[in-house]
């Protein structure tokens, strides 16, 4: 299976909520309007999409502050339970990290304390649990980490892309 990357465009919604009523029907899905308004927001959302234009997956950087002194926040990463394992998440993750190390910014996220598979990602990508959040997920009241990955940039910044292609591949 092959997937390319692409923003994440309006007609790309009505998918994602699907996908998001699968993965998060407990801790409240993701809505149209909370999409168009995440894409309004201006941050970088991308697109997993398979060849024959199914979406695989998408995720979402929210992007806040100013030049020289930017903050990153992953708001969302979903892949269809059709691909999952099979290099998606992991080609969407680095693809925001990629618009986080051009920035130079460090990026933050909330995982869920018992998604095993999400949190070993985000430990393989340089994130380091830095607090819990109590019942941060609603309506299930279910706890998150924090998770942060401290800024890279320049001749730090890892060249994923070869490591993408054979994931995503």
């Amino acid at each position: 299976m092959t997937v390319t990357l692409e923003p994440l465009r309006r007609a790309h919604i009505p998918r994602c909520v699907e996908i998001e009523r699968i993965l998060f029907v407990g801790d409240g899905p993701w809505s149209a309007s909370a999409f168009r308004s995440e894409l309004d927001a201006g941050g970088h959302y991308v697109a997993a999409v398979t060849e024959d234009g199914a979406l695989a997956g998408y995720a979402g950087l929210a992007i806040a502050g100013r030049q020289g002194d930017w903050e990153t926040s992953v708001h969302t990463i979903g892949v269809d339970p059709e691909f999952q394992g099979r290099g998606v998440g992991t080609l969407l993750l680095r693809a925001l990290l990629a618009r986080a190390d051009e920035l130079r910014a460090p990026v933050f996220l909330e995982v869920r304390t018992d998604n095993e598979r999400a949190i070993r990602l985000y430990e393989r990508h340089g994130f380091d649990r830095v607090g819990v959040r109590r019942r941060y997920y609603r309506p299930s009241g279910a706890d998150a980490y924090t998770m942060c990955r401290p800024p890279l940039g320049g001749a730090e910044a890892p060249d994923a892309s070869r490591a993408e292609r054979e994931e995503a591949g």
